[in-house]
């Protein structure tokens, strides 16, 4: 996030005004999560957040249920719970957001749910009753959602943590800008300056 500031001409900084701030969050979770020799590799999807920001409240939900429905399958027993209650929380919001029938579930995170039926009855029975607003959501479960997933993901015993990780943030960027019109403010010479010479190969760059 600290590139993505200086490609967009802002003060240094790891929470640049150019990008919508949970997906900074998550960014910046993904990198310090991610190991030394994968680290790289999140370099070529810097210049897709940036110029990405906005209020819809959609982008918080659609984060935190990208974050939860990926790290519920992999998670330590003790975390599935805790994930699973966020998936659901996060399609009640969008459901109402978007207008959908209420307990409607999107095709990911039925998925989700069926790999750990005893943490999907826990979560219905925990979630029953429950309300929670948008405002709410987005101020506190979101963010709350996306630090447990990065980091029960990252401990989870998994062949590569490190590309979940990586695929993780690569779809919410594009959640993200199912979402957001983006306005790309991207100094483009700074990119190609910066390529030169980190050897990061901008054919492989997520621009949009």
């Amino acid at each position: 996030m600290e590139f993505a500031s200086y490609l967009a001409g802002e003060r240094w900084s790891d929470h640049p005004s150019c990008t919508h701030p949970l997906l900074a969050g998550l960014a910046r979770l993904v990198n310090d999560h991610t190991s030394d020799l994968a680290r790289p590799l999140l370099a070529p999807l810097i210049p897709s957040v940036i110029g990405l920001t906005g209020d819809d409240p959609r982008v918080d939900a659609r984060i935190a249920l990208r974050c939860a429905v990926t790290a519920l399958p992999v998670v330590a027993a003790e975390r599935q719970l805790a994930m699973a209650v966020s998936a659901l929380a996060a399609e009640h919001v969008l459901a109402g957001l978007e207008g959908r029938p209420e307990g409607s579930l999107s095709e990911a995170t039925q998925l989700a749910l069926a790999q750990v039926p005893q943490a999907s009855r826990w979560a219905y029975e925990f979630r029953r009753g429950v309300r929670i607003s948008a405002k709410g959501f987005r101020r506190y479960a979101a963010p709350n959602t996306v630090q447990l997933a990065v980091r029960g993901i990252a401990q989870a015993c998994i062949q590569d943590p490190d590309a979940l990780l990586r695929d993780l943030l690569t779809g919410c960027i594009a959640d993200s800008q199912a979402v957001i019109s983006q306005e790309t403010e991207l100094d483009v010479d700074r990119w190609e300056e910066a390529c030169r010479l980190t050897g990061i190969p901008e054919s492989l760059t997520a621009t949009t």
